[in-house]
């Protein structure tokens, strides 16, 4: 049998000396390895573990639910979520209604980055939206993640240097393993008609999409929100409302970089 990966994760009760040492060498006697560890949040740890057993996972998990030092939280193959928590020491939040929505403050792009780079080196293509106010880093934290995920992008649209309006692509640009970056914006209330059929037309590709702004763009088009896999919400600071008056009155004072 290959050997699988599984998540563990465990609340310490009682933080005593030693107790690391005695669950690594449990893990040791079970012939599971390690091969991550990290503190998570601020009382559990979390591991990344590797074995061939089905069976030395089932043990380990009626040993470890018998310990009082310790409350058992997780011992699953791990999901993406479980990968970054234990990579940076914390979950990412997720909405408790949407489950498809992502919270991040500025202060976490490198979280974010390394979020949106695992969802690009995943298999499949995925539509993927991310709204913030301007010069909050949402365009940085694309090309970022997509450097991170070995990724070629292109941008249809965007204001991250100059205003880009693109109305065709070059040859090598067309790839389904390309990342396209729509800034919902500019695609759907500045554009020309040729920029909106090209935009329509990369839609409809199966390639991984990011789009700026996707309340805008929904507003505008024939998609809907729950076309999207996954929403990303990026603020500068908790508490930072996302609003789009501005766009509603005229572009008067949004800067849709």
């Amino acid at each position: 049998m290959e050997p699988k990966e599984w998540y563990l994760e465990y609340q310490i009760n009682e933080n005593r000396p030693g107790l690391l040492g005695e669950i690594a060498s449990l893990l040791g006697m079970l012939r599971i390895n390690i091969i991550t560890i990290n503190g998570v949040e601020t009382s559990n740890r979390g591991m990344l573990l590797k074995t061939a057993s089905d069976e030395a996972i089932e043990r380990l998990r009626y040993i470890l639910q018998t310990m009082d030092v310790i409350t058992l939280y997780k011992l699953r193959q791990p999901k993406l979520r479980d990968r970054l928590a234990v990579r940076h020491g914390r979950y990412i939040q997720r909405d408790q209604d949407e489950k498809k929505k992502f919270r991040f403050v500025r202060d976490e792009l490198g979280v974010l980055v390394d979020f949106m780079a695992e969802l690009f080196m995943k298999d499949g293509h995925r539509l993927i939206g991310i709204r913030g106010m301007p010069r909050v880093g949402k365009t940085e934290s694309i090309v970022a993640a997509s450097v991170c995920a070995s990724k070629r992008w292109s941008f249809l649209s965007s204001t991250l240097l100059r205003q880009t309006i693109r109305s065709q692509l070059a040859d090598d640009e067309m790839s389904e393993d390309h990342i396209y970056i729509i800034d919902g914006i500019v695609s759907t209330m500045r554009a020309s008609e040729k920029h909106r059929m090209l935009v329509s037309e990369m839609m409809r590709m199966p390639s991984t999409k990011v789009v700026e702004h996707p309340d805008i763009f929904v507003r505008e088009t024939e998609y809907s929100l729950e076309d999207f896999d996954y929403i990303i919400e990026l603020r500068s600071d908790e508490n930072e409302e996302i609003t789009y008056q501005a766009v509603d009155s005229g572009f008067s004072s949004f800067d849709i970089s």
